[in-house]
């Protein structure tokens, strides 16, 4: 699924991500209360939608450029766990539960420390739980 896409198409769109959502409800094998959770962003789709691809985005940059990596490797592993209940079921199982597991493994590794800007801030800040 890519961020950009021509206006109006695709499902990081208002209606294209509530038709998404809408079916991960009906498909899924996921728990009522996260069929809840995710009736509530497809009822609010038109600001869910942008707020998920600026959020996607950022992930991906700070881990890119090695900015606080390990607590936005908490928040990718939060949020791809939270993307892989949303599509048990509908999907293979090990499509999400691999990049799942990756993000969790620079939670509890040292990861940062070596490259990026946390290992800049490291050396001047080496006690900071942040980097």
């Amino acid at each position: 699924m890519g961020l950009f896409r021509k206006p109006g198409k695709g499902p990081l769109q208002s209606n294209g991500y509530a038709g998404l959502i809408n079916y991960y409800i009906k498909a899924s094998h996921s728990p009522a209360a996260w069929k809840a959770i995710m009736g509530l962003m497809a009822s609010h789709a038109a600001m869910a939608a942008p707020l998920q691809a600026i959020a996607e985005i950022s992930l991906g940059i700070l881990l890119v450029i090695g900015l606080l990596t390990r607590p936005v490797a908490l928040a990718a592993f939060l949020y791809l766990g939270s993307l892989w209940i949303s599509e048990l079921g509908t999907s293979w199982i090990w499509e999400l539960l691999v990049p799942v597991l990756a993000s969790l493994g620079l939670v509890v590794g040292r990861a940062g420390r070596a490259w990026g800007i946390d290992a800049l801030l490291a050396r001047r800040w080496p006690s900071s739980p942040w980097w």
